[in-house]
């Protein structure tokens, strides 16, 4: 089982592909299988690193305070104890959160940074969606059904749940095949988006980034846009028009041809 001590925490990845190294970070409660729908096409190009942050999968889950900050800490230090001198970086959600900081204050590990349903500072709308998801947690004394009661229908359309229920009930399958944090982690790693707020250091971040979002999120809504291209130097923005908050599920053909392409050209 490929750990790593980083940080002062145990830290579980896997490795597929061949080529230039990308390091995919995970969203809320998930681990490092999350982006299984896209190593399956990254991984001809490159090797692709999936990690477990702290509190979640199979990686440490201590007490205290989790921010963003402190889960880009464990990534950079993954990636030293690893021997990644560079790599592109992708994650989506809570993982775009994480690579903000990432790149913005480890800029020589990054050499291009893609941000998926990312957020500059957790405002009003958002940390209400979030204590709702924290609140229902608790009271189903489970991440894995809170994840899919709660959490699902901010990821996916109205359409997608109509049209294919069926894919709805695969993706809560695999969830439920996952392993979930428990609910103290959950709170701790949730407490992280709570108090996310990397305004003042997307000036600092070099590589350049790709900006994602689907046009019918809710939770990191294109409100997020302006603020993030306006705020990184060096970025293009790329809008699913037929997504909620995970296109890497809803449109994963499109998301893949559009997100490689970037990778693809900023590679070599």
């Amino acid at each position: 089982m490929p750990v790593v001590q980083a940080n002062n925490i145990e830290i579980y990845y896997e490795v597929q592909g061949e080529g230039e190294p990308l390091v995919l970070i995970p969203y809320l409660a998930a681990d490092q299988a999350c982006y299984a729908f896209q190593v399956a096409d990254y991984a001809r190009q490159f090797t692709c690193y999936t990690v477990d942050l702290r509190g979640a999968g199979l990686s440490g889950k201590p007490d205290g305070v989790y921010t963003t900050e402190l889960f880009a800490a464990d990534v950079a230090e993954f990636m030293q104890a690893v021997g990644i001198t560079s790599a592109h970086v992708s994650g989506l959600s809570l993982g775009a959160a994480v690579g903000t900081w990432l790149a913005a204050k480890y800029p020589s590990l990054v050499k291009s940074l893609s941000l998926h349903s990312a957020w500059t500072a957790t405002d009003p709308y958002l940390r209400v969606v979030v204590e709702g998801w924290r609140t229902m947690a608790k009271a189903l004394d489970s991440v894995t059904d809170m994840v899919i009661q709660g959490v699902f229908p901010f990821c996916f359309t109205p359409e997608l749940y109509a049209a294919k229920p069926e894919y709805i009930d695969s993706l809560a399958d695999f969830v439920r095949s996952r392993p979930m944090p428990p609910v103290d982690a959950l709170l701790r790693q949730s407490g992280a988006v709570l108090s996310h707020d990397a305004t003042g250091v997307l000036g600092l971040i070099q590589a350049p980034t790709q900006i994602t979002f689907g046009r019918h999120d809710m939770c990191t809504s294109t409100r997020f846009a302006g603020p993030l291209t306006e705020g990184i130097r060096d970025t293009e923005l790329v809008v699913f028009e037929d997504c909620a908050h995970a296109p890497i599920y809803e449109n994963v053909a499109e998301f893949n041809a559009r997100t490689l392409a970037f990778l693809t050209r900023h590679s070599g």
